[in-house]
């Protein structure tokens, strides 16, 4: 069967549940969205979203629990456990482990004033989320109009596929009070008759 669709692994089968962002994801994150010109990625992996953003002109505080080679990042750290942001930092990006999304985004919320995690689209569905997504200060959700690549465990060496999921930005701003504003956004290249005027 050849329609790009693999199914979930089984939580036991994750691991550390690793999957690394897409380059074009931060890429197009960075089209729409300010960052400070400091942030955190707490959950760094081998560095996929950190490389976007130090190479975007941005100092990256790079940390995960574990050791999987980022460059210039501190391993063996648990962001679940941390009491404070680094001297400096007012944001926090990252793909958290899915496992655990809903600590991560809980615990960055509590730490710094602007968190931006790419998180599945579904994440906007539960009842048991009420007090994150509707407390006022998510203020921008991007969902992408189309599907991201797959973002592959670390370590897969099958066949690459586009994703079955549909993923977004979700940003909290504790500076926003109010709706949640919605944007559609693209990684690919607009077709040469939607770029306008040369």
């Amino acid at each position: 069967m050849t329609s790009g669709f693999k199914a979930k692994a089984a939580l036991s089968e994750r691991g550390d549940d690793l999957y690394e962002t897409p380059a074009v994801a931060v890429t197009a994150l960075l089209e729409r969205e300010t960052l400070a010109s400091v942030v955190w990625e707490p959950a760094c992996g081998p560095g996929a979203i950190v490389g976007v953003l130090r190479a975007a002109g941005h100092t990256v505080i790079a940390t995960d629990l574990n050791d999987w080679g980022c460059p210039d990042s501190e391993a063996r750290r648990n962001f679940l456990f941390e009491q404070r942001a680094p001297d400096g930092c007012e944001c926090i990006i990252t793909n958290p482990p899915y496992k655990f999304v809903q600590k991560f985004v809980l615990k960055a919320r509590e730490l710094v004033p602007k968190v931006v995690m790419l998180l599945r689209l579904g994440f906007l569905e539960s009842e048991r989320r009420r007090n994150i997504l509707e407390s006022g200060d998510l203020a921008r959700v991007y969902v992408f109009r189309n599907r991201l690549p797959m973002m592959h465990r670390f370590g897969w060496s099958g066949p690459l596929a586009s994703s079955a999921t549909a993923y977004a930005w979700f940003v909290w701003d504790r500076a926003h009070s109010g709706p949640t504003v919605l944007h559609r956004i693209s990684w690919m290249p607009a077709p040469a008759n939607d770029r306008g005027p040369a």
